[in-house]
């Protein structure tokens, strides 16, 4: 019982704040306050037009759709090589790799920021694009890696056996086995690198800022509810990304949590 209340108590403890803002979104005042006076959807309305929002989120579907592509394909040749053939310290090599998880988005967004500068590519979209890559990996990497851990060999030993030539065997075999692992790696690469915010503030521009920059500019300079309402769009989205994902994958028995024996 006590443990059924501490664990209720934590669920409530970290929702609160999300039920806040989705509450204080439908105010109709033009002062973000809660509780709201009424309920009202001018400020969804405000939130979808706002022409710095919609240049955003352009530049946001771009970097994110470039950066998925790119880091799928790299983190699961990664995943492959560490579990199929692991290279000498394969312990530090999966530290490495998994590193962007541990280092500062300051540290991060600085390095970034001096690279662009020396490079010269400040106005342009890549060292957004290079930054995502570098930070979704690590997701890609470990849910690529669970897959590839549970993955018969036999399998593809069975299908050599019938002279299948390797690729063959890579694009017949090995890749469909792995779609769940690559399905929940494409999904979290998309979430991180839609929502990722420090680093992007960095080494974005006016012109370049992805949606999250962009609403912190904007919660910087207006106090009204817009803000509330285009994090409720956010998080209702992430929901449902998530949720769906998981009818669909088992994101569980992907990533190897609880008994699924």
């Amino acid at each position: 019982m006590i443990l059924r209340l501490v664990v209720l108590g934590l669920v409530a403890f970290m929702t609160l704040p999300t039920a806040v803002v989705v509450v204080a979104s439908f105010n109709p005042t033009a002062i973000l306050a809660f509780p709201p006076e009424g309920l009202s959807l001018r400020w969804y309305e405000n939130a979808l037009t706002y022409p710095q929002f919609r240049r955003a989120a352009v530049n946001s579907l771009v970097v994110t759709t470039v950066a998925a592509a790119l880091a799928l394909p790299v983190g699961t040749a990664a995943a492959l090589a560490l579990v199929r053939y692991p290279p000498r310290a394969p312990g530090l090599w999966t530290a490495l790799l998994l590193s962007p998880l541990v280092v500062p988005g300051v540290a991060a967004g600085l390095g970034f920021l001096i690279l662009a500068a020396g490079l010269g590519l400040l106005t342009s979209r890549v060292v957004l694009v290079v930054a995502h890559v570098v930070l979704v990996l690590p997701f890609v990497i470990r849910s690529v890696m669970v897959s590839v851990a549970n993955l018969d060999p036999a399998l593809e030993r069975a299908a050599a056996s019938l002279g299948a030539r390797p690729w063959r065997v890579f694009r017949r075999v090995t890749l469909p086995l792995l779609r769940p692992g690559l399905f929940a790696a494409a999904l979290f690469a998309v979430i991180v690198s839609v929502n990722e915010f420090v680093v992007s503030l960095f080494v974005s521009t006016r012109v370049t800022e992805i949606l999250p920059v962009a609403m912190f500019t904007y919660v910087v300079n207006y106090t009204d509810p817009t803000m509330a309402a285009l994090s409720t769009l956010f998080i209702a989205a992430t929901f449902v990304a998530v949720f769906a994902a998981d009818r669909v994958l088992h994101l569980a028995r992907v990533f190897q949590i609880g008994d699924h024996h």
